[in-house]
């Protein structure tokens, strides 16, 4: 999605839906959409470069969260980022069920 603005509940939410809401100037988003009127127009998403390409060359910087990106690129969602310390959780609870057995 590319827009000038985002609400930030929309925002947040499109990037935990897995997708990747772009801001750019308002004559930027108005020159692409008239742009996007031709048969023949394309526009590239390079997530890892932070850059938009048009099928007639024109390059776009964009910006995106470091920590966003990374989590896009990754295919994590909130559980994938928990489960990345999943050794860490097992090892405390097992540490914690040996020092309070009373609570298992």
């Amino acid at each position: 999605m590319i827009a000038p603005s985002f609400a930030d509940i929309f925002r947040n939410n499109a990037f935990k839906s897995g997708l990747l809401p772009i801001q750019l100037d308002a004559a930027v988003v108005e020159r692409l959409f008239q742009a996007a009127r031709a048969e023949d127009f394309t526009l590239t998403v390079d997530l890892a470069e932070q850059l938009l390409t048009s099928s007639s060359g024109e390059t776009i910087p964009f910006e995106v969260d470091a920590f966003r990106r990374h989590c896009l690129l990754e295919g994590l969602d909130d559980i994938g980022l928990t489960l990345q310390q999943a050794d860490d959780i097992r090892a405390y609870e097992q540490r914690r069920r040996a020092e309070a057995p009373w609570l298992f």
